[in-house]
């Protein structure tokens, strides 16, 4: 099986935040104002990308493309990452999907997920409002919960510091920073 590497270790001054959840509830507009308001560069969700340029169904080898272009443009941000870098998702999502769609989950990514980390979690609830994109698959209440519950079972069993944010985009903002400025 291919091994997805990263070519350096992150600069020790820089922060690594992954914004992580269910579709449709604001982890871009989350990582996008996170990165203006602490004057650094986010890191855009590869997937999303990639699935509009194939313009086919994705199969679960696309899921490994998905996470060596993730972590090749976390790598490239870094560079240009002002103390914290702020990640619009981070390989845990592909292994949630994975994992639902397929029933499993491809070793190279486990390994980079073990090798690639982060300094805090930021969870997305599912407070807001489902909008319709293409891209995604789940609207359903139920669902939503479901993958919601997975990514909670993550970042609670992951020894890194997380928090939870609900509410609007101004709320979630106040306390993703909050927590943010708690970080050593």
């Amino acid at each position: 099986m291919e091994e997805i590497v990263t070519k350096r270790s992150k600069p020790l001054s820089i922060k690594k935040i992954a914004v992580i959840g269910p579709e449709s509830t604001g982890k871009s507009t989350l990582s996008e104002a996170l990165a203006k308001a602490l004057n650094t560069v986010w890191v855009p969700e590869f997937a999303r990308n990639y699935l509009e340029e194939i313009n086919r169904p994705y199969t679960e080898n696309d899921l490994l493309e998905i996470a060596k272009g993730q972590l090749i443009n976390e790598e490239a941000m870094l560079a240009k990452a002002n103390r914290y870098l702020i990640c619009d998702t981070d390989l845990h999502v592909l292994k949630v999907w994975s994992e639902h769609k397929y029933n499993r989950c491809a070793k190279a990514i486990l390994e980079a997920i073990a090798k690639n980390h982060y300094d805090l979690y930021i969870l997305t609830f599912i407070d807001t409002e489902w909008t319709y994109d293409p891209l995604r698959e789940h609207p359903q209440e139920d669902m939503r919960l479901y993958f919601y519950r997975q990514f909670e079972d993550l970042v609670l069993n992951s020894n890194t510091p997380f928090s939870i944010v609900s509410g609007n985009q101004e709320q979630r903002l106040i306390n993703a920073m909050k927590a943010i400025q708690q970080l050593k």
